[in-house]
């Protein structure tokens, strides 16, 4: 561990580790730009005893590099799967007025189970 002074440097870092159920199936969405994202949203359940009442947490996700778009691109509502990534806060216009959100930039993920067919 490095020191500075009488301080003492930590190690720093922003990772993010999600396994729950894809609420519903992902989209591609094309921006103005002409990137491609996938987006998807995750659903956590929260352990139980907790100070809220609420039981799960929706986490929204982005995947942008290649890779990650073809694995999600391949995902389907109610599979169970894993996401690991960076959190981000992105900013973007909308309705004229600047707006931003927090989401799961992913990295990687796979699927762990998939949803029951029929």
């Amino acid at each position: 561990m490095a020191t500075s002074g009488s301080r003492t440097a930590e190690a720093i870092e922003n990772e993010v580790r999600l396994v729950g159920r894809i609420s519903q199936a992902p989209e591609e969405r094309v921006l103005p730009s002409g990137d491609a994202v996938w987006t998807f949203r995750v659903v956590v359940p929260r352990a139980p005893g907790g100070r809220s009442r609420q039981s799960v947490d929706a986490l929204e996700c982005a995947a942008w590099s290649p890779r990650a778009r073809r694995s999600v691109s391949g995902w389907c509502a109610d599979d169970v799967v894993e996401v690991t990534g960076s959190l981000r806060r992105r900013f973007f216009r909308s309705g004229g007025a600047v707006a931003s959100r927090v989401e799961v930039e992913m990295t990687t993920g796979r699927i762990i189970r998939r949803a029951a067919s029929g």
